[in-house]
């Protein structure tokens, strides 16, 4: 296994979990130009290590993410180009390159479990919605900021949030861009659980991935990619999608295999 190289990002692998620690914490983990394509290169990567089954997204220091690092303002537009309509659609591009980044994250094919401990603002929400579940420690903090900047989010905030949350809740916190914290983030389901402090929250998440990490990694690979699925089209379609991957991917080895072990009380180990 050669893990990639990476300057902004930290992942460690044990027991089929993957750990990847954002990793800026004298920024606040906020995110710059090389973590933004390192985000992209990491996911991919783990998506095709079969060691891995289950990913814990977390942060290193004092914040988990204190969003976009306000120093790449200055290179999202490039003011050589004189033409506006050549200059914004090179913006357009450059924003769809960022939104890339992070769907990277949602696209894995493992589940994506955040922890989030202290600040979260900005594009740690936009990446945080990426995810599968999200846990955070008691002092926890959440705000789609981008409005107080005078700016619409733009990669995945507005989009993924809907489905996460309920709509009006996620309206109003789009439009006021105040703070939530931890209870509240707990009542609306932007959060699975709230635990006392980061330690608490990393032993609590990890103890998680190990139950997925228990499963047939191929029954859960499914059952991500139906779930992203139905997200997007119709019961039909998705239930008719269902039948034809359940038709070509389930395993009838993993399902004998679970059926013995739990007649015998044993476990069942399951190939990647």
């Amino acid at each position: 296994m050669i893990k990639p190289t990476l300057s902004t990002l930290s992942i460690d692998i044990s027991d089929h979990i993957a750990h990847v620690a954002l990793n800026r914490p004298d920024k606040a983990n906020s995110i710059n130009s090389d973590m933004w394509d390192e985000l992209e290169v990491c996911f991919n990567w783990l998506d095709a290590e079969p060691e891995v089954r289950v990913i814990i997204l977390s942060g290193e220091g004092k914040h988990f993410c204190a969003g976009i690092d306000l120093a790449m303002f200055g290179e999202l537009v490039n003011t050589e180009i004189s033409d506006l309509a050549r200059r914004s659609e090179m913006f357009r591009q450059k924003i769809l390159t960022l939104q890339g980044n992070l769907t990277a994250i949602e696209q894995c094919r493992k589940p994506v479990l955040a922890a989030i401990h202290y600040t979260c603002i900005g594009g740690g929400i936009d990446m945080i919605s990426c995810c599968d579940m999200r846990y955070c420690s008691a002092d926890a903090y959440f705000s789609i900021k981008e409005i107080d900047i005078g700016m619409t989010a733009d990669v995945g905030t507005l989009q993924r949030l809907p489905y996460i949350i309920g709509d009006g809740q996620m309206r109003e916190l789009a439009y006021t861009g105040r703070t939530v914290t931890a209870d509240e983030a707990l009542s609306l389901g932007l959060v699975n659980h709230v635990y006392q402090d980061r330690e608490a929250m990393l032993a609590g998440v990890n103890e998680m991935a190990k139950t997925i990490a228990s499963k047939s990694p191929l029954a859960i690979r499914g059952t991500k990619a139906m779930l992203l699925y139905s997200r997007d089209h119709s019961v039909q379609d998705s239930l008719n999608y269902m039948a034809t991957w359940n038709a070509g991917m389930l395993s009838m080895s993993d399902v004998h295999a679970t059926a013995q072990a739990t007649a015998k009380g044993d476990t069942v180990s399951y190939d990647d």
